[in-house]
């Protein structure tokens, strides 16, 4: 809940200041603080004890953590808005300022795909309607159906276009990805209406309605801070999804299942997933980092998420690794040999596409 709050403390800080540069308080946590942070804490690989599990899993506690993210993500939006309406009302509006709000806004929404990552992989219907609540911001809604039905099939396959490949730069996987996701959501629903003797052309389309809530809400802040938002909300979108294919580029870069002798992908299992047991990123991210275990078992809530020995560790949590990724030739360096070392200096074993 720390994140969703960061842009009150900015705008606190604008005011007690008078500084545009206030803005990139959230920028300088998330992608500064939080990594250094990270260092100092260093990494708990415990996990939690089989016969607490259960009750864990049923702990209400965690569940209102990740439906309380919404209200301030929708809080944090909506203040965005209004201080960029404010600004241009007033003639005010400056570079710094204005990227910093941008990246702000966009990063909470970026966050908050990770809520409804962890929402959306629910067997409770109001958990999967929170997760496409959660996507709006961002009209990134398709990934409620394309990460739950396509990437968790294809991970760590040249098939996947959410799976990076060894020597992909995040700048080549990110038109690819975003291309190729959405059209691979719009293709499992239209085979899913379809084989149903449906038309894919409904709001029953999961799809379709994920752009419809995004179009009523975007409506909804035009109606009340006018038109001067709409580029706003379009570069917070792009910074928010762009967080989002930042992390899918590092949980598999460069990993792959290999066939079988019957000619299919062996079963997903924790070397096909980059980990990092980070503590403080960890708690940031609903234990997403334990990534290898969610894909072994989707349906397993974060506070029970293990870490596995086998699994490819980073040399630093998310946060850092995304910075990392931003700049390819560094990435290169750092990553290309841990790829490699994990297939035993074989590259052929590795996703090259």
């Amino acid at each position: 809940m720390v994140v969703p709050a960061l842009p009150f403390a900015a705008l606190g800080l604008a005011v007690a200041t008078g500084s545009a540069w206030a803005w990139w308080l959230t920028p300088f946590v998330v992608f500064v603080l939080i990594p250094a942070v990270d260092l100092i804490f260093g990494e708990d690989r415990q996990n939690p004890p089989e016969d607490v599990v259960p009750a864990l899993q049923r702990s209400p506690y965690y569940r209102w953590i990740t439906y309380l993210y919404l209200p301030a993500q929708y809080a944090s939006l909506v203040t965005g808005c209004w201080v960029w309406q404010s600004w241009l009302s007033h003639g005010a509006v400056d570079l710094v300022g204005a990227t910093g709000l941008t990246l702000t806004v966009g990063i909470v929404n970026g966050v908050a795909i990770n809520t409804a990552h962890e929402l959306g992989h629910k067997r409770e219907s109001v958990e999967r309607w929170l997760s496409k609540i959660a996507l709006a911001p961002t009209g990134y809604g398709h990934f409620f159906v394309e990460h739950n039905r396509g990437h968790h099939v294809r991970v760590a396959t040249p098939e996947d276009p959410a799976s990076s490949m060894l020597g992909e730069s995040l700048w080549r996987f990110w038109p690819r990805t975003v291309v190729g996701s959405l059209r691979s959501a719009w293709r499992l629903e239209t085979a899913r209406h379809r084989i149903r003797g449906r038309s894919p052309w409904t709001l029953r389309n999961d799809v379709r309605s994920a752009w419809a809530m995004t179009g009523v809400l975007y409506s909804v802040l035009v109606g009340v801070f006018g038109w001067a938002v709409v580029p706003m909300l379009l570069l917070q979108a792009v910074v928010g999804f762009t967080l989002l294919e930042a992390v899918n580029y590092l949980e598999h870069y460069g990993l792959r299942r290999q066939r079988t002798e019957a000619g299919r992908y062996e079963k997903v299992d924790p070397r096909h997933s980059w980990n990092s047991d980070r503590l403080v990123t960890n708690v940031f991210l609903f234990q997403l980092q334990r990534h290898s275990d969610h894909h072994a078992n989707p349906l397993r809530r974060y506070q029970v998420l293990r870490s596995f020995n086998e699994s490819p560790q980073l040399p630093a949590g998310y946060a850092t690794m995304v910075v990392l990724a931003l700049v390819p030739p560094l990435w290169r360096r750092v990553m290309h040999a841990r790829v490699l070392a994990h297939y035993a200096g074989d590259a052929a074993q590795a996703n090259t596409g």
